[in-house]
């Protein structure tokens, strides 16, 4: 078993800062070449503590605004604009950074492009679905609308 820190939230397994111990594959294939994790060090410990005095500041404030934001977000599907071929087809997928931004395109609140998850790659234009962890307590189904950009 490997001793990590986590350096970005890994669903299933835990948020940034935390030290968890996961088996050496996992540990040395995904997370560390992903960047979701460092190595435990006794020096490391250190880092734990801005890890997760960056987090605190990233994080939303109260369970009060959580649901609010939620609740805004279910609301009504927000429509992501990205170049496609005239099949429907994307150039390239639709990242979270995307997604971040076409939220609060819309007015409908600032979300952390790290606390969205999508299930499979948008490839296409259509209609689906993402999730966004708002708060510890707080987890939001977010409609979204691909649509192609207009050809200039």
């Amino acid at each position: 078993m490997a001793k990590i820190i986590l350096t970005h939230e890994v669903s299933g397994l835990g948020a940034a800062g935390d030290i968890v111990e996961v088996k050496n594959g996992y540990a040395r294939n995904y997370l560390l070449p992903r960047g979701f994790a460092i190595v435990w060090t006794q020096g490391g410990e250190k880092q734990v503590d801005s890890i997760k005095a960056a987090r605190a500041a990233r994080a939303v404030a109260n369970l009060e605004e959580a649901q609010a934001l939620a609740a805004s977000l279910k609301s009504q599907p927000v429509k992501v604009t990205v170049k496609a071929g005239s099949n429907g087809r994307l150039f390239g997928t639709v990242k979270t950074a995307d997604i971040a931004a076409a939220v609060a395109n819309a007015g409908l609140g600032k979300i952390d492009k790290r606390n969205i998850e999508v299930s499979d790659h948008i490839k296409s234009t259509g209609n689906y679905t993402a999730t966004v962890r708002i708060h510890e307590d707080v987890v939001a189904n977010l409609r979204l609308q691909v649509v192609a950009a207009a050809k200039k």
